[in-house]
């Protein structure tokens, strides 16, 4: 009976309307950005998180909307007469109401794991959790827009509610965040950890990194404890229970910010050792990815070995073998320590993907990116100060790079919009007079370049690739 009186409150009120559009908004959302989640479940949970920016404002304008309906109607004060408790008449749509939002986050979230699907390779326990944390943000959300419709019932208070609901889940994080920076643009504190009450997330973590279970759990003990409070609104009107109906909110809020790490959601995030586990594809030279990749390997083995064997051509001590790094993005992990290779091993970065969700290996950029690997090393510690790092000796010399890169692929150097003309000069220099030598000479020089590359040697990299004429 309880299961039909729902339905049938939820049919005969704007709730279809509500989840239609929310759903269009919600899916259109995801399926724009589809190369920032195709390579893996975690990066879609999380992504879908990110559509809790206008899902959440508009499940709250819709609750305004239904939680005036007594007003609209002008039925108040005959409901007021009756013995029957409001809360009784009230909970069939409220109930109905979020359930459907929560279905509503879980299809604009699901649609892209029709890309996902063929792409991952590892899914993480995680996954439920964030999932579960953005479903109950729409409850939350939905119940407390039908109180503040019920509590000021008037037909401006669905809009109002969206756009303070957006600055509030949106806009309201990033100022608090921004304020954590000086004149310099350099990060001197962390962000609050009651950042991470708002279930929404407008950034991205890298592949490797995930939300743990703890801290989904408390925010889940937050959401819970706001939606009680949300509901308990909606049903009560007694002044007394009003304002012990805020109870529950603020006990939320007290257990879970004190266990709440700093940082925000990049200060919350941790590697996933599972999905940084390497599978290796060994039929030929050994090629390896992490495993959250791993459905992906036979899409860059060749490009890699073609890299392997070029560099076996050309150089004294070369790689025999390449893994993917295991150093998240700087922007999801900019305190990080140095994770150095050995000569025999060439580390590159994943290539990322199209906006199909294919692996991005068009136009050259992925060969490029290998080849500048041959030469690269991870030569970043941190500085002690949060969110900043320091290189042990200069920063990279991006314009000896060129010139290896550019006698590695033997052809000349290939000019970039972001060279200044004398740039330009120095590198066609540096190249002209490393392919002047005999070819024994410039594999010795190179070798001996790429020694002082991996071993961050910086000034002796420079020194041998850009001197001039020997």
């Amino acid at each position: 009976m309880t299961g039909r009186i729902m339905t049938t409150e939820v049919r005969r009120t704007a709730v279809p309307g509500i989840a239609l559009l929310l759903l269009v908004i919600g899916a259109a959302f995801t399926l724009l950005s589809i190369e920032f989640f195709a390579s893996g479940w975690t990066q879609l949970a999380l992504y879908g998180r990110g559509t809790l920016l206008l899902l959440i404002p508009l499940a709250l304008a819709g609750g305004a909307w239904l939680g005036r309906r007594d007003h609209r109607n002008r039925v108040g004060e005959l409901f007021a007469t009756t013995v029957r408790p409001r809360w009784q008449r009230t909970l069939p749509l409220a109930v109905g109401y979020a359930a459907t939002m929560v279905v509503v986050y879980l299809l604009a979230t699901g649609v892209g794991a029709i890309w996902v699907v063929s792409s991952a390779g590892y899914f993480s326990p995680t996954v439920l959790g964030i999932v579960a944390v953005g479903g109950l943000g729409m409850v939350a959300a939905s119940w407390l827009g039908m109180a503040a419709g019920r509590a000021v019932p008037r037909i401006v208070t669905a809009p109002v509610l969206a756009v303070v609901g957006f600055a509030v889940v949106a806009l309201l994080p990033d100022f608090v965040s921004m304020a954590g920076y000086d004149a310099n643009f350099v990060k001197t504190r962390p962000d609050p950890s009651a950042l991470l009450l708002t279930p929404t997330f407008s950034g991205g973590l890298d592949d490797l990194q995930t939300l743990p279970a703890s801290v989904s759990a408390l925010q889940a003990v937050w959401l819970a404890a706001l939606a009680g409070t949300a509901l308990l609104l909606i049903g009560t009107t007694r002044r007394g229970l009003l304002a012990l109906a805020v109870l529950p909110a603020v006990l939320g809020a007290a257990v879970a910010v004190p266990l709440l790490p700093t940082g925000g959601y990049y200060g919350a995030a941790v590697i996933d050792p599972a999905a940084a586990e390497l599978v290796c594809d060994d039929d030929g030279p050994q090629v390896c990815v992490r495993k959250v990749h791993a459905a992906l390997l036979p899409d860059i083995v060749g490009p890699v070995r073609e890299t392997l064997a070029l560099a076996a051509a050309k150089l004294p001590n070369p790689p025999v073998r390449a893994e993917e790094t295991a150093r998240p993005a700087a922007y999801a992990a900019p305190d990080q320590p140095a994770v150095r290779h050995d000569m025999d091993t060439l580390v590159f970065d994943w290539p990322g993907f199209t906006p199909g969700g294919k692996v991005d290996l068009g136009d050259g950029y992925f060969r490029a990116e290998l080849l500048e690997s041959v030469w690269a090393q991870d030569c970043q510690e941190s500085s002690g100060i949060p969110g900043q790092m320091m290189s042990v000796s200069n920063p990279v010399p991006y314009l000896a790079v060129a010139v290896a890169v550019a006698w590695l692929a033997g052809e000349p150097p290939q000019q970039q919009s972001w060279w200044r003309p004398e740039d330009k000069q120095q590198i066609e220099s540096g190249y002209q007079a490393l392919t002047a030598l005999p070819a024994d000479q410039q594999r010795q020089l190179a070798g001996q370049a790429r020694e002082a590359a991996l071993a961050c040697d910086y000034d002796r990299f420079e020194e041998l690739l850009l001197a001039g004429p020997r």
